[in-house]
């Protein structure tokens, strides 16, 4: 996980720099309509998860699976030629779809990703709000297929790092829809509709740089004209303290657990759906 987190270190000023302009240029354009809470809260995670969790918590749940697959791989694979990169591209996007689609409806990888989703507005700053418990959940065990049949790490890791810096741009309002591109790229407009908590729209939309997964595997939901987002969670967290965002889910998991009625109700509830 380093190569990914280093990557992520090193951008994570060229992304605070790029939403800062877009929040002074929204709030001019909007007349001051721009929520700087929000905004300083999602700095405050993106800090706080690089420069503190990272450094001093170096630790992953799926950091052994990932050893194991490593040293038990069916071959050593690299990425030289045309076929190779097509195979892993669509590899590491078919492991990503299925990583987001697990963060969606399992509630232990859900208390983690449901940082993402706690903002009520939908700009440059939400892309880097991703918390500080990813490692410890094993969110990295949906990548180990691509390491046992010979992947390494670093070229694994690495390239998600680069998938999650494409997904950056596609937190914006104010991108229009695409064209023709809309047929096979994961866009804004496809995104947008991935962050609203609009009935119509939840769970839906989660490829990474393609949206070809979504279609098909049923996933797949157009942004319409007559149904504008609401962005943020189905019920919405209002407060923009980064503790209580960071950890709201796990509070929200753990009392659940305290309150079921067996043994068995607790064991199964952090696999059940959010």
């Amino acid at each position: 996980m380093n190569d990914l987190q280093h990557l992520l270190t090193y951008s994570i000023p060229a992304v605070i720099l790029l939403a800062t302009i877009e929040a002074f240029v929204l709030s001019w354009l909007r007349k001051g309509d721009y929520d700087w809470r929000s905004y300083f809260a999602s700095m405050a995670d993106a800090l706080v998860r690089q420069y503190l969790v990272y450094v001093f918590l170096p630790l992953s749940l799926a950091a052994p699976l990932i050893g194991w697959a490593w040293s038990h791989r069916l071959t050593t694979l690299q990425i030289d030629s045309l076929p190779a990169f097509l195979l892993f591209f669509l590899g590491l996007e078919f492991c990503y779809y299925w990583f987001h689609r697990a963060a969606h409806r399992v509630r232990w990888f859900w208390a983690t990703h449901g940082v993402h989703h706690s903002t009520n507005g939908y700009n440059l700053s939400v892309a880097y709000r991703f918390g500080w418990t990813g490692a410890l959940t094993g969110m990295a065990v949906f990548y180990v297929p691509l390491i046992w049949i010979g992947f390494s790490p670093a070229i694994v890791f690495t390239s998600l790092s680069l998938n999650l810096l494409y997904q950056f741009w596609l937190h914006v309002d104010w991108i229009p829809r695409l064209g023709v591109l809309e047929w096979v790229l994961n866009t804004p407009s496809h995104h947008r509709v991935h962050h609203a908590a609009n009935a119509e729209y939840i769970d839906g939309n989660y490829g990474g740089v393609l949206i070809v997964f979504d279609r098909l595997f049923g996933t797949f939901k157009p942004e319409r004209a007559d149904l504008p987002c609401r962005y943020g969670l189905v019920e919405p967290l209002t407060s923009n303290n980064p503790l209580k965002i960071a950890f709201h889910a796990w509070g929200q998991l753990f009392r659940d657990i305290w309150k079921a009625r067996s043994w068995r109700e607790r064991l199964t509830l952090p696999f059940s759906p959010p």
